[in-house]
């Protein structure tokens, strides 16, 4: 049987996470230069925060109380919110580099996340399916990097 607390404790960090994503999401859209980008980016905010409602949904079915704000490593090392110093210059490259970024830091919590063998049936199944917009959002978010290396 899986340890509740353990398990209430990783859905959480995802959660926290996963918030600093829709954030990092949010700050790109508004400070995207092309349409194109700016839509992208409130698609994939949106998506985050569909998965964060998931998360906070299986939380709670354990039992434990929901996380309701982004995560201490994501406000002290700005994962998603470096944002701020590419946004400066409005350079959607740049931008795109520090969303590939952070796409990065997140797939890799996932990763970590859904090798831990006491998570349980259902709360794997909520890791997988916010698992699969964080993979689209980071292949996606590298093609565009790559793309405009090229």
């Amino acid at each position: 049987m899986a340890d509740t607390v353990k398990e209430i404790a990783t859905l959480n960090t995802l959660t926290a996470t996963l918030i600093d994503s829709v954030t990092g999401y949010r700050d790109a859209a508004e400070h995207a230069e092309s349409p194109r980008f700016q839509q992208l980016f409130r698609k994939f905010a949106d998506e985050r925060s569909s998965a964060v409602e998931m998360l906070r949904q299986q939380v709670t079915s354990l039992g434990g109380e929901a996380e309701g704000d982004g995560s201490f490593m994501g406000k002290t090392h700005q994962r998603f919110m470096d944002l701020k110093s590419a946004i400066t210059g409005r350079d959607d490259k740049a931008i795109i580099n520090e969303v590939e970024r952070g796409e990065d830091y997140l797939k890799e919590k996932f990763e970590t996340a859904l090798k831990d063998v006491d998570l349980s049936a259902q709360s794997r199944s909520a890791v997988e399916q916010a698992f699969t917009s964080v993979r689209q959002g980071h292949d996606q978010m590298s093609d565009l990097k790559h793309g405009m290396e090229a």
